[in-house]
């Protein structure tokens, strides 16, 4: 079984980096396979769309996002982690969402991909600075959408408020700890 951890803060070490790495363990401590893919080291253009992916399913940009079309189609499961800006994922994690335009296409427009039964799912896991009552509201309907384009159930997430200053996610054991049975429990299914 692979997880597919995918670490949309820009900024090393931070506080979804260190949630997203206690998933992580969680998800191997259950037995998985894990790999976690930093979307700032990626070269990745936004969608242009132009629709090149109606004709095959492939997108027409070549970079690195050639490469995580494949772990993406290959994960049994995945954890995506981002920080909030302006009460929305990171433009980098953005960018990743929007280029799944083409496995959208390959699923709901070319029918490709349906003799695969395995029951996928994913998390999301979020820090933000502020208390705002809605802060997570448009990045987790995102999410949503997002792992439902790619053929994965969203089946939860940790959403953490007022954690701002580097690693002070780390004042906070009982959100790392529940980052930790976030991982198992997606791999568990339970």
């Amino acid at each position: 079984m692979k997880v597919l951890g995918i670490m949309g803060s820009p900024r090393r070490k931070s506080n979804t980096e260190i949630l997203l790495d206690k998933a992580l363990e969680g998800a191997r401590e259950a037995g998985a396979e894990v790999e976690k893919v930093l979307v700032s080291k990626l070269k990745i253009s936004p969608c242009l769309e132009i629709y090149a992916c109606l004709k095959d399913g492939n997108c027409a940009i070549k970079d690195d996002m050639q490469l995580l079309y494949q772990k993406l189609l290959e994960a049994d499961h995945i954890v995506f982690a981002s920080p909030m800006f302006f009460y929305g994922i990171t433009s980098q994690a953005k960018a990743i969402i929007d280029r799944c335009q083409a496995l959208w296409v390959r699923r709901h427009v070319l029918g490709m991909g349906k003799e695969d039964k395995r029951v996928r799912r994913g998390v999301f896991i979020s820090v933000g600075a502020t208390q705002g009552k809605k802060l997570f509201d448009g990045a987790v309907l995102t999410m949503k959408y997002f792992f439902d384009a790619i053929g994965v159930e969203y089946s939860g997430d940790l959403l953490v408020r007022g954690i701002d200053k580097k690693g002070q996610i780390e004042e906070h054991p009982a959100a790392v700890q529940d980052a930790f049975l976030l991982g198992q429990k997606l791999v568990r299914g339970k």
